[in-house]
Formats: C-alpha cells, sequence, structure tokens
C-alpha cells in the first residue's frame, strides 16, 4: 500500500505531519512525500520549516491513499495544471483520496468534490461551496472513498479515522495509544461556536482566505 503526502510551497506542517504520524504506521504501507520537484518544499510559517520530497508528482501515479493538506499556499495551486492533473489522475487509483484544512479547495477544484459532502477550515467552508462540494462543519467527513478534515489539527483525527477503516479499530486504538493523543487542551476555543466572539470576528475581518473559483 503506497501513501501519498502532496508538498506545495507554504503548506501547513501540521496537516501533513499530522495524518504522516498515523497513517505511516498501516501495516505494510510505504508513506512518500510528494510533489512537482523532488526537494525540500517550506511551510507556511516564514518558510521556517522545509519537508523533502521524496519523489515527483510524475514518478507516483498510482498511489492508494492521496493526503492533501492545506495552508496558505493553497491559492497558489488553485490553477496549476499539473499539480490538479495529478490530482485527478492519482484519484483513478486510489482506495482513498484525503484532505486536511484547505486541502480539500484543491481536490474540489479538480473536480472531485462535486456533489459530496465535505469539510475543511471554518473560514473556508463557503469557498468550498463554490466549488461544488456541499459543505459541513464535522470535524471528519466521510463521501465514498473521499476522506476531508476541518482545520489543521484534525488532520490527526482524520488519520486514525481512516486507520480504523483500513486495519480495523483495535489498530487504530493501539497506535492511538502509542502516540498517546489524548486532547486536553488549556482553553475551549477551538471551533467558532465556542471561541469569543470579537476572536471570531478579528479572523474573519483578517480574509486568511481568499473566494476560490475552479480553473
Amino acid at each position: 500500500m503506497q501513501i501519498a503526502i502532496l508538498l506545495y510551497d507554504r503548506f501547513t506542517a501540521l496537516d501533513a505531519v499530522g495524518p504522516y504520524e498515523i497513517l505511516a504506521r498501516t501495516p505494510g504501507a510505504e508513506t512518500v512525500f510528494v510533489a512537482e520537484r523532488a526537494e525540500a518544499v517550506r511551510n507556511d510559517n516564514r518558510g521556517s520549516l522545509g519537508l523533502v520530497a521524496d519523489r515527483t508528482l510524475g514518478e507516483v501515479r498510482r498511489p492508494d491513499i492521496v493526503v492533501v493538506p492545506g495552508g496558505p499556499g493553497q491559492t497558489g495551486q488553485m490553477d496549476n495544471p499539473a499539480l490538479l492533473d495529478w490530482l485527478r489522475e492519482a484519484d483513478t487509483a486510489t482506495t482513498w483520496t484525503t484532505s486536511v484544512c484547505t486541502g480539500s479547495l484543491l481536490l474540489a477544484a479538480a473536480g472531485l468534490l462535486d456533489g459530496r459532502r465535505a469539510t475543511s477550515h471554518w473560514l473556508a467552508l463557503d469557498a468550498l461551496r463554490g466549488l461544488g462540494a456541499r459543505p459541513t462543519g464535522e470535524r471528519v467527513v466521510i463521501d465514498g472513498k473521499y476522506v476531508t478534515a476541518a482545520g489543521v489539527s484534525s488532520g490527526i483525527d482524520m488519520g486514525l479515522t481512516l486507520l480504523g477503516r483500513i486495519a480495523g479499530d483495535e489498530r487504530a486504538q493501539a497506535v492511538q495509544l502509542l502516540t498517546e493523543y489524548d486532547p486536553q487542551p488549556p482553553y475551549d476555543a477551538g471551533s467558532p461556536g465556542k471561541a469569543p466572539a470579537h476572536l471570531v470576528e478579528e479572523l474573519r475581518a483578517a480574509g486568511r482566505f481568499l473566494r476560490a473559483e475552479r480553473p
């Protein structure tokens, strides 16, 4: 089983590394990071972290699982034919096509989420609707073989959900225990329905997620 995690300039690190940490523990899995060029790809935090893409898109044509992270750099990929064509081609072979955060906008831009239930970062749900998907505020959404996760940290939940589907509940529970994934955050402000209203409005006003259109 080959798991391909897509990288592009200014991706969000946890969107990629969270699912990697879980799914790489799938029995018999080969996990590869892929990008347009086999080189270090820098994250969205002033490029302070880089992950190395082992393979180019052209070298990974038929993965069993695709993971698409989000990040501010996603907006610059919405009209990238090389990336969108690769997603469409890879999707013809995948058992599971997945995304974290605004990675779902790339899946939608490739036409893979038309009419499907999907999620994304809460600030990007309107953009997801504009690309033909049916957005929901759920943390992890499964529609057929498409698994989408909400913002950033939810990629870990997506990884565990998918691992349970592939290898069984007990394996997923063992990985959860091994990674000691037992969230106990000091604040209860992780969704717009729970956070202080002024913080929600400040982030909305910042306009981090621009309107996205399918090329």
